[in-house]
């Protein structure tokens, strides 16, 4: 038989019928898709300039945040510039009215008339230099001699050893000491290298990495009153900022979180969870009191912060949300009308700020830009906390800054296996960046740990 048959009605229905299902088959795989790549777009389009992810992520990849790896920016939107900023304090190399030594030069040779140069008469001295060098480290070595004496009725005497000399024969003394749990806390440098860099510097002479691990623990057990004193000043301090940020710590699959709280003398580490025993036992509840600087997420959708009753959101946080709002609602004005209405605060705390005025007292997925418009206008007052009291700080720059050590520690050392040790790096962290914030340097503040006299740290006027 050739060609087709006729096809009833019943069955070109069918036909029709199967037709339309496959379309509309199509149709929800094409809505599926474009909803997935509108997800991954949106996830690509993660920068800086509009989420919490740092700028060293901007260029991680081709592309990624923007045109050649870097963030987008909206026109009318600034970006600062690197290096020095405007009206900031510069730094040079001072010149030293007493010099710690003097090398003269006098000319050398003979005159045109045949004398020679030796023998000239000074007259003055024509212009000077000062070069500022460390001199070559070496490691001095103390020798204590103990004396035994005798009196004239007969008795025996001994010299008792200085507090600060330990009863073995051979030791290392404090400045040593500092340097490494400096190199290792401070400057993210891991035990080995750390040994190395001393043998180095001091042509030889260098501790063992066993000394230099177990000298965290010893400094750390130093340091227990002192950190509390610390959480003390953060818990019972008018204005704290709070962040915290995961780490890699003990067995493997395992996962952390740092706890940061911060004012502008002192800074406290807790290694815990999210939870309510956690916070307890950083002291953060029930004990604090004052203003919480935060994130918008940190404490709203964490139970451990509601019965916190005064918070400040990180508005530098809400102008991110902003932008991020503002790419995915290309043509509304209102994301750039926020930005600009909270960087206008802003300027005005600043500006109330340094003239010494205080201020009045007083779970569904949404579309991007939802949730914000939601807290903004449900927390009004913990958006603009800060525009009536300038002990409140808009945003919560300076907790992220303290907690950025611990991610770069992380990124050098990876997973810290001992949950003990990362307390003990914690607790000794949190003294160096407390005695920083004060004027202390960080190997004088350890010197005086490791000597026995710790250094204190203030604690705020009560409010």
């Amino acid at each position: 038989m050739t060609g087709y048959e006729p096809l009833s009605r019943a069955g070109l229905l069918a036909l029709i019928a199967e037709r339309d299902r496959e379309i509309s088959l199509l149709r929800a795989d094409n809505a599926a898709l474009a909803a997935r790549v509108a997800r991954l777009e949106r996830l690509i389009s993660r920068n800086s300039g509009n989420s919490s992810m740092p700028p060293s992520s901007d260029d991680v990849l081709p592309g990624w945040g923007g045109p050649k790896g870097t963030a987008a920016r909206r026109p009318g939107t600034s970006r600062r510039k690197r290096g020095k900023q405007p009206g900031t304090g510069g730094r040079w190399l001072g010149w030293a009215e007493v010099p710690d030594k003097t090398v003269c030069h006098r000319p050398r040779g003979r005159c045109g008339c045949g004398a020679d140069l030796a023998q000239a008469a000074d007259v003055r001295v024509e212009r000077s230099h000062q070069v500022h060098d460390l001199p070559q480290v070496a490691v001095e070595v103390t020798q204590h001699d103990v004396y035994r004496v005798r009196c004239g009725c007969g008795r025996e005497h001994v010299a008792p050893l200085p507090a600060d000399v330990p009863a073995a024969p051979s030791s290392y003394g404090a400045n040593l000491k500092s340097l490494v749990v400096y190199l290792i806390i401070y400057q993210h440098v891991p035990v080995q290298r750390c040994v190395q860099l001393i043998g180095d510097l001091t042509g030889g002479t260098a501790p063992s990495a066993g000394f230099a691990h177990g000298m965290l623990s010893r400094c750390a057990a130093v340091l227990s009153e002192v950190v509390a004193l610390i959480k003390t000043a953060v818990i019972t301090a008018a204005v704290a900022g709070f962040d915290e940020t995961t780490i890699r710590c003990g067995p493997a699959g395992q996962k952390k979180y740092v706890l940061s709280g911060s004012t502008e003398t002192a800074v406290a580490y807790h290694l815990g969870g999210r939870d309510l025993g956690s916070f307890a036992a950083f002291g953060i509840l029930p004990g604090f009191a004052g203003i919480a600087v935060h994130d918008r997420y940190a404490c709203y959708f964490n139970p451990a912060w509601q019965n916190i009753t005064g918070h400040q959101a990180c508005t530098a946080h809400l102008i991110r949300d902003f932008e991020d709002a503002a790419q995915c609602w290309p043509v509304a004005i209102w994301p750039m009308q926020a930005q600009r209405a909270l960087r206008g605060l802003i300027r005005a705390w600043h500006a109330a700020r340094s003239a010494g005025i205080p201020g009045p007292k007083n779970s569904t997925a949404q579309h991007p830009g939802r949730d914000l418009l939601e807290f903004c206008h449900d927390r009004e007052a913990d958006v603009t906390r800060f525009c009536f009291d300038t002990r409140v700080w808009p945003t919560n720059n300076i907790s992220e800054r303290d907690l950025r050590p611990a991610k770069t520690q992380q990124k050098i050392s990876g997973r810290l296996t001992s949950e003990d040790v990362t307390r003990d790096r914690l607790n000794i962290r949190s003294y160096i960046d407390t005695a920083r914030k004060c004027g202390i340097s960080a190997m004088t503040a350890l010197r005086d740990a490791l000597s026995g006299s710790p250094w204190q740290p203030p604690l705020p006027a009560p409010t």
